[in-house]
């Protein structure tokens, strides 16, 4: 089964579907190896591994090409987090088979104005684009890919540009009529209300998605429940576990004047080695090396 069937299924079955946010390859096989069912392209992740601000600042071929590289070393499904969709209902149709061609399963687009502001920012400039606008960029999408298994999500921003929930389900509504296979309802509520409200009251049977950055305490157990909730996605897991961790071990290492006290807290050696992937290249060594 191709990874495209894979979540085309994951979706049509009912059953939720678990996504943990990637920056890098690396970080890719280690959501894999923890169980979860797919990746998420994060363009908040990987703007912040270039210490940069999450606002359309890095091109699309930066993406594209991590993009690539993650998908080329896992095996199971691949979102790709396009943001706007970089550009107009024209930009989207070139972009959406790259993103395919390179291995991705789906694209999140989202329907702010661009250049886009982060969603979870305090005081950020959120300005969406006429429903209208965004029903074309979503219908060019889904003309445009090649595999009918290639999902396509709408990404409302109404709750989070404050605009309420009933802007919120008339938007979603108007981009599932378009063609989207599932829609992304975003939030930056500290406490799941304001989401349990809208998946209460949306009238589709086209799936929701979630991401619960802002109201870690629904669980996936919660959302399971609500049952119209197909995929669950952790957006920035990755990245803060990684700032968390080398911002702790550099600092003792500092205080310490060395490495003999951190060493033995951290993967070994051989354990990185083996993540990179040595005893596949020692096969192709040994089976063609002359």
């Amino acid at each position: 089964m191709t990874k495209n069937k894979t979540l085309r299924n994951a979706l049509e079955s009912g059953k939720l579907f678990t996504a943990m946010a990637a920056h890098n390859p690396l970080a890719a096989k280690l959501a894999e190896e923890a169980g979860f069912g797919g990746i998420w392209g994060s363009g908040f992740e990987l703007s912040a591994s270039y210490a940069v601000p999450d606002a359309n600042i890095l091109s699309m071929g930066t993406h594209l090409e991590m993009m690539r590289a993650i998908a080329s070393v896992v095996s199971i499904p691949l979102i790709a987090d396009i943001d706007t969709g970089f550009g107009n209902a024209v930009n989207v149709h070139y972009v959406v088979p790259q993103y395919e061609a390179a291995g991705a399963s789906a694209i999140v687009m989202e329907d702010k104005t661009f250049p886009k502001d982060t969603s979870l920012r305090t005081d950020g400039r959120q300005e969406l684009v006429r429903t209208e606008e965004f029903q074309g960029k979503i219908a060019a999408a889904c003309a445009a890919r090649r595999d009918s298994d290639f999902v396509v999500v709408a990404r409302v921003e109404a709750l989070i540009a404050g605009l309420g929930q009933a802007e919120a389900i008339r938007r979603g509504l108007a981009y599932a009529e378009a063609g989207a296979d599932a829609i992304l309802i975003h939030s930056k509520q500290k406490t799941p209300d304001e989401i349990l409200d809208f998946v209460t009251a949306w009238p589709a049977k086209v799936p929701l998605v979630l991401v619960p950055t802002a109201y870690p305490q629904l669980s996936e157990a919660d959302i399971e429940r609500l049952r119209k909730v197909g995929i669950v996605i952790y957006g920035n897991h990755a990245i803060r576990a990684a700032v968390g961790a080398m911002r702790k071990v550099f600092r003792q290492i500092r205080a310490e004047g060395g490495i003999r006290a951190v060493d033995p807290l951290l993967p070994s050696v051989k354990d990185i080695i083996e993540l990179q992937g040595d005893a596949s290249m020692r096969a192709v060594e040994s089976n063609f090396l002359r």
